[in-house]
């Protein structure tokens, strides 16, 4: 690939901030082959000075919410005063603090998408392992309980009757996350065993994959697919959408309905994200289309020019590299930017 003239003449670096080590080597390697002036930002071990300066012409933030579960939990929060930071000191960020306040809380999520008039599995939010029974009630069977803040399914837990319910609630065991915060969700079961990715770059619609679930994998009471968060490779989340191609699962590439593609560009507009994925399923007793999963830090599906014949990472090279341009160029009067890509 030719030098990038406009990546390699960038006065300050392009930083990409994240917690999970292995999740973005694909990105790392565009940026490398485009000669680009990035480097990486460890959110595990951080810290700032807040009358400093710009550092960066921009910053990527990919802090994974399930940081928590890899012993990480404490880059969380600090994430999201660090982002506004930035965002006051004139750094471009993309999927800012707004986008990382909702993707740190399922509840915001929720209502986001009932405030655009979207259908989702209907939910209670409570606080209290004391409130869960009411809201199955209200819910019904089957059902989820899942913390606020997860990420890639975590601590999500399935119940098909009260009695069920009633012993991990007795015991103790339910989950509420860090902000002790959980949601009680009503299950559903995707039609034809199909889920939907939708992905979204700079805010508007870059591709779709559809992906035919096994049972055994997806028994979806779902809202979230992933199955494992603490392992390092991505091997090791057998239920992953970004996983699916080398787990074994049918994928395909498919395109949305134009009143798909124009939802899922009004919920990440709505929640500020820049690049993530949004899912849905047509579930399969109601007939009901149901987003289910809006994700800010979303990955691009394996092997990416079979399934979709591009790559995608390669654009969002260009992407990041073209708004790090662009801030440089504007003057300090106009560098402040907390919204998502005009």
């Amino acid at each position: 690939m030719p030098v990038n003239l406009a990546a390699s003449s960038l006065k300050k670096p392009i930083a990409i901030f994240y917690e999970q080590q292995s999740w973005f080597v694909p990105l790392f390697n565009q940026l490398d082959a485009r000669n680009a002036n990035w480097l990486k930002v460890d959110a595990r071990n951080h810290n700032y000075d807040p009358s400093a300066q710009a550092e960066y012409s921009l910053l990527f933030n990919r802090m994974s919410p399930s940081a928590w579960q890899r012993g990480n939990g404490h880059a969380i929060f600090y994430t999201v005063n660090y982002l506004k930071h930035l965002e006051e000191k004139g750094v471009r960020v993309v999927n800012g603090s707004r986008a990382f306040a909702h993707e740190i809380s399922k509840a915001m999520q929720l209502t986001n998408l009932d405030s655009l008039g979207l259908d989702y599995p209907k939910a209670r939010v409570v606080n209290q392992p004391s409130q869960v029974m009411d809201a199955a009630e209200a819910i019904g069977y089957p059902l989820v309980v899942k913390p606020n803040i997860g990420g890639s399914g975590a601590g999500i837990e399935r119940f098909d009757s009260p009695a069920q319910l009633k012993q991990a609630v007795d015991e103790n065991r339910l989950s509420f996350g860090m902000d002790q915060t959980a949601l009680v969700q009503e299950c559903f079961t995707p039609r034809d065993g199909i889920i939907t990715r939708v992905e979204v770059l700079g805010g508007k619609y870059l591709y779709a994959i559809k992906i035919r679930t096994t049972g055994k994998t997806y028994n979806l009471c779902p809202g979230d697919i992933c199955q494992s968060t603490a392992g390092e490779e991505l091997e090791r989340r057998p239920g992953c959408p970004v996983d699916a191609v080398k787990n074994g699962l049918s994928v395909e590439a498919y395109e949305p309905p134009r009143e798909v593609i124009n939802a899922v560009e009004s919920i990440v507009r709505l929640a500020g994200v820049e690049v993530g994925g949004v899912e849905y399923v047509t579930d399969d007793v109601s007939g009901r289309l149901l987003y289910y999963d809006v994700n800010a830090l979303s990955n691009f599906v394996a092997d990416p020019e079979r399934v979709i014949r591009f790559n995608p990472y390669a654009r969002l090279a260009d992407y990041l590299i073209s708004e790090a341009d662009a801030n440089e160029q504007k003057r300090p009067a106009q560098t402040h930017l907390t919204g998502v890509a005009r």
